[in-house]
């Protein structure tokens, strides 16, 4: 049971099982660098609690997990890191300098149970739990008061409306298993409750990074999403065009949580390593022709009284993600640009880009790639493609979905495929529009190509070095051949030196 009180949260835990939930629920909330406390006399359910969190974040339910009482501490590297400490036996403040705490930095979910013994040395923004049993309603009964402090205030907001939001959809009681995302701080947990499938999208909205150009952030420049509107929007107008995007079950706009559809795991790429299906990236080649050949709205409607217009794929948004190579990628490539050589840079991209915006705009949906499709054998046509991720959809050039899909980053997409890929398109697209120009429109392609491509060596760069997921690193070469195979067109020669005189090629290209 849930009961909101100012603010804070009390819950009762009837059961081990409720517990578990709590646990679960807190899981969600949490990030590297949040601090957790847990009080309570002893039996109250203290590492009880924590087992189950440190078990949920590992996916292992049988994972052993024993008491740090007589340790102090435990670390456990888990997909979000955990230290696990008990100051029980701790008599003197002194002691706790010699645990590293305080040396977890922003790298590690702290949890404390007895807290006490570190009065005045917890951090001011924390998570504290009091737990208490409640013999008057039975034996395995008990309390959990949650109280935020602190910038984790926020995060007890957030958790209250997660739990409420399950419970509303009847979704409380669920089964859920964290499934791997993609490189955003969105996260996603697949709901089992009997025949009942479901996805939680857990994204909270985006904080302003620091003003890179203009007083604004990298992201304002770049048109990314700030919340989950964007999302509720184009997944119902993508329905509303028969193609198959997640039906939105449920929403809280305001705290990032959608219950969506589960189009299931079966993607348009097999194998290890994956290989495109060509069956399956053909029908994804007719989504993009069906719908660009529709003429399509810039406002969509995200819930009664709400509307969202779709940003334009403007100049200053191509050139800020181009960037990304001479702020990332070349300094990972142990490089340097020079102011001038920027300058440079920038001027050959606002001349090459021109092209972009001579064409009849239509939706982006930006990351229409393999991880973000999904095969739905039982559907027909082009509703067999199910579409994820398109929240940071912009009005723009078409070519730039085909490019997407068909110079993949993570799945090695062969010459002939995407030559017959991208001829299939434009005849489609021709077979609708008479003023098609297929000569046109493949111009286009390798300018957005290769601006992709530098965007995606910039942004796979970054992740290793600034987020700490160097797994990125593997595809550097693919999208490297990419980019140069791109630069060959003549109309991209003054890019083509500039790269060969500025940008390393990474090892295994």
């Amino acid at each position: 049971m849930l009961s909101v009180t100012g603010p804070g949260l009390a819950v009762t835990l009837g059961d081990e099982r409720a517990t578990r939930r709590l646990a679960i629920d807190l899981a969600s909330v949490l990030k590297p660098g949040d601090t957790v406390t847990l009080s309570g006399d002893l039996g109250a359910g203290k590492s009880t609690l924590a087992r189950a969190l440190i078990r949920h974040v590992a996916g292992d339910a049988r994972l052993e997990v024993p008491s740090p009482t007589f340790t102090l501490v435990q670390s456990y590297a888990l997909r979000i890191p955990i230290v696990h400490a008990d100051l029980y036996r701790v008599s003197d403040p002194g002691e706790l300098a010699e645990l590293g705490l305080d040396e977890t930095g922003d790298h590690a979910i702290v949890l404390v149970e007895w807290p006490d013994r570190a009065e005045g040395l917890l951090p001011a923004d924390r998570i504290d739990i009091s737990l208490r049993l409640l013999p008057q309603q039975g034996m395995s009964q008990r309390a959990a008061d949650i109280t935020g402090h602190g910038a984790l205030a926020r995060s007890v907001e957030r958790l209250k409306a997660l739990r409420m939001l399950l419970a509303e959809t009847g979704m409380a009681e669920a089964e859920r298993r964290h499934m791997q995302g993609d490189a955003s701080t969105r996260a996603y947990e697949r709901l089992a409750l009997g025949e009942r499938r479901m996805i939680l999208m857990n994204a909270p909205r985006r904080p302003d990074g620091p003003p890179v150009r203009g007083g604004r952030p990298y992201s304002a420049i770049a048109h990314l999403a700030e919340d989950v509107k964007p999302f509720v929007a184009v997944a119902r107008a993508l329905r509303e065009r028969g193609l198959s995007a997640p039906q939105v079950y449920s929403a809280d706009l305001d705290e990032g949580f959608l219950l969506l559809e589960d189009l299931g795991e079966e993607g348009v790429a097999a194998g290890e390593p994956p290989a495109p299906i060509e069956e399956r990236y053909a029908a994804a080649v007719d989504v993009l022709a069906a719908l660009h050949r529709e003429t399509l709205p810039r406002v969509l409607p995200v819930a009664p009284n709400v509307e969202y217009e779709l940003p334009p794929y403007d100049l200053e948004a191509f050139l800020i993600e181009a960037e990304l190579l001479v702020d990332w990628y070349v300094p990972h490539r142990g490089a340097q640009v020079s102011e001038t050589a920027r300058a440079e840079f920038l001027a050959l991209w606002r001349e090459a880009l021109g092209t972009a915006f001579a064409t009849p705009p239509t939706w982006v949906l930006r990351d229409f790639h393999s991880p973000n499709l999904l095969w739905l054998a039982e559907r027909e046509g082009t509703a067999r493609v199910g579409l994820l991720d398109f929240q940071d959809a912009l009005i723009g050039p078409a070519a730039y979905d085909v490019v997407s899909l068909l110079q993949d980053a993570r799945v090695d997409v062969p010459s002939a495929m995407e030559i017959a890929l991208l001829g299939r398109y434009a005849k489609a697209r021709l077979t609708a529009d008479p003023d098609f120009v297929p000569a046109r429109f493949a111009e286009l392609y390798v300018t957005l190509g290769a601006q992709r491509a530098t965007k995606i060596l910039g942004i796979f760069a970054r992740l290793d070095r600034r987020d700490g997921k160097p797994q990125y690193l593997r595809h550097l070469g693919r999208v490297w051949r990419y980019l140069r195979r791109s630069l060959q067109h003549p109309s991209l020669a003054g890019l083509r030196a500039w790269y060969d005189a500025h940008a390393p090629e990474p090892p295994d290209a």
